[in-house]
């Protein structure tokens, strides 16, 4: 498997999990053997090609989808979805009706950490899909690039998670890329940047045009999942101005140096806080559906 395809996976499913607005059941009914007596082959085949999914539904005459709204990092509405879509329809004609979207984008964001030689967790499933999209609330509830750190700790106190928790989510930048028009202003505008850092991302990215052209979150290992990321904020060498804002003479400064130093640690508490947010929330029982195919309601 090339570093790509992994990597792709990573960075489509970790953006699903920040818009996990789901009803409000209880985690309790999730298992981590929930598709062993209903389709067992389940997990192999998520494994092998690479929320409650409200992210993928299209615009339809009744709501208007998600996906306008997430801040793109390299194709939110193409080759990542048709990778989910693919896996979907693999399982729905090994197991009609049976695996939902958000347990195939929960197993394959586990998945994607491991095969960057990131830790393994075990996944609860039996998640269902929902049947609706909620435009306003990711653009109200989703954390974006630009943001400043009260802002970010803001948003992530909405969902029930402490600041600590968020630096070691955001750990997920160790990987993926982004797009120029996400990281423009502060390579020309933003004094706590290296400026030697700045020079070369300028040759990516102009200060006209270039919108498409695309950087390493992790200028250091950009395709293994490691703690670099931490590393890089403490030169001032963070991407987006959302990163760097985790380490600049903030209440965060020091739980970035903490995972910049024990990578370990950064890994354990990375589980927790992925293992929290798969279980935020999500459908089970009777409520949403099991969607035939992921970018539509059945």
């Amino acid at each position: 498997m090339s570093a790509t395809f992994p990597d792709l996976k990573l960075r489509i499913c970790l953006f699903f999990y920040l818009i996990l607005i789901a009803s409000v059941d209880s985690a309790d009914e999730l298992s981590s053997n929930f598709y062993n007596s209903r389709c067992s082959p389940a997990l192999l085949v998520i494994k092998s090609q690479g929320c409650d999914a409200s992210v993928m539904l299209k615009d339809t005459a009744n709501f208007t989808g998600e996906q306008s709204a997430i801040p793109d990092v390299d194709g939110t509405n193409g080759t990542d979805i048709i990778l989910i879509e693919n896996m979907k329809a693999r399982l729905e004609r090994m197991c009609p009706g049976v695996v939902s979207c958000a347990d195939i984008i929960t197993v394959a964001a586990r998945d994607s950490v491991v095969a960057l030689g990131g830790p393994y967790w075990r996944v609860l499933l039996g998640r269902r899909d929902s049947t609706t999209a909620n435009l306003s609330a990711v653009s109200t509830d989703f954390p974006t690039p630009f943001m400043n750190l009260p802002e970010l700790v803001a948003t992530f106190a909405k969902k029930n998670f402490t600041a600590k928790e968020m630096v070691a989510f955001t750990g997920a930048h160790t990987t993926g890329k982004v797009k120029c028009l996400l990281f423009r202003k502060r390579i020309y505008n933003e004094s706590n940047i290296d400026p030697s850092y700045a020079r070369s991302l300028q040759a990516r990215c102009p200060f006209v045009g270039g919108d498409d052209n695309l950087a390493p979150l992790d200028r250091t290992t950009p395709i293994f999942f490691d703690n670099a990321y931490y590393n890089n904020l403490l030169q001032q060498k963070g991407l987006l101005h959302s990163d760097q804002q985790l380490y600049n003479g903030g209440s965060t400064d020091p739980i970035v140096e903490f995972y910049a130093r024990n990578p370990s640690q950064f890994r354990i508490d990375f589980v927790k806080a992925m293992i929290k947010m798969g279980n935020l929330s999500p459908l089970t029982g009777t409520n949403g559906q099991i969607r035939k195919q992921c970018s539509k309601v059945n």
